[in-house]
């Protein structure tokens, strides 16, 4: 049991680099990243991210709540939004309770004020999946996720949207079309060229521009 838990301790502190080894290499880089999109919010008035990947296994939530640590720590109000209705994680990378949110959100059964999620990092806010719905596209496709995205745009610096896969579902397309902007997350070694330019290509639907591409390992 205690080699459990010490393993749940050591996993989390991984996936939050930024928050553990604020010294390290890779908070380094997210700091560089970080600061790419306070010129773009500060310049061009930019403020939702959609932080997404061509498919599974790439980085992307990892990536996005790195760098949600990385802009709070600089003292920028930040609110991380967990919009992958299929297979969420966030709830699990900062050990939140994971009943309402997103979902709970655009469904209405449950007040914005309850499911935005403070934490001890800064001035970082979540907002976890909540309950896998039957479809989250039609929750996604519904006025609400714009309304809810405005309702939110004048409370804080930056708002980072972690999404599906582009290539496995629709929903990405969805949110991306209520977004200021795109960071494409890929891996070294896993992610193939094909399914890059295939990712663009179904992004270009959305109308909204991919800002950078950030490539793990």
């Amino acid at each position: 049991m205690l080699n459990k838990k010490r393993k749940n301790t050591v996993n989390q502190k991984r996936n939050l680099v930024a928050f553990s080894h604020p010294h390290s290499v890779a908070s380094e880089q997210y700091r560089t990243i970080r600061t790419n999109i306070h010129f773009l919010t500060k310049e061009n008035r930019k403020k939702v991210f959609v932080v997404t990947s061509p498919g599974k296994g790439e980085g992307k939530s990892t990536t996005a709540a790195n760098l949600a640590v990385s802009i709070a720590q600089h003292k920028e109000k930040v609110l991380l939004i967990d919009a992958n209705l299929r297979d969420p994680s966030l709830h699990v990378i900062f050990k939140m309770n994971n009943e309402d949110g997103l979902s709970t959100i655009l469904n209405g059964s449950s007040p914005t004020s309850k499911s935005v999620q403070s934490t001890e990092i800064g001035r970082l806010d979540v907002v976890t999946s909540g309950p896998l719905p039957l479809s989250s596209a039609e929750l996604l496709s519904s006025n609400f996720l714009k309304d809810f995205l405005y309702s939110m745009y004048d409370k804080y610096d930056v708002i980072l949207v972690d999404t599906p896969p582009v290539l496995d579902i629709t929903d990405t397309q969805l949110i991306a079309e209520h977004s200021d902007g795109i960071i494409l997350v890929m891996r070294r070694g896993v992610t193939k060229k094909a399914k890059v330019h295939e990712t663009q290509s179904v992004l270009e639907l959305s109308k909204a521009p991919i800002l950078g591409a950030v490539v793990n390992r």
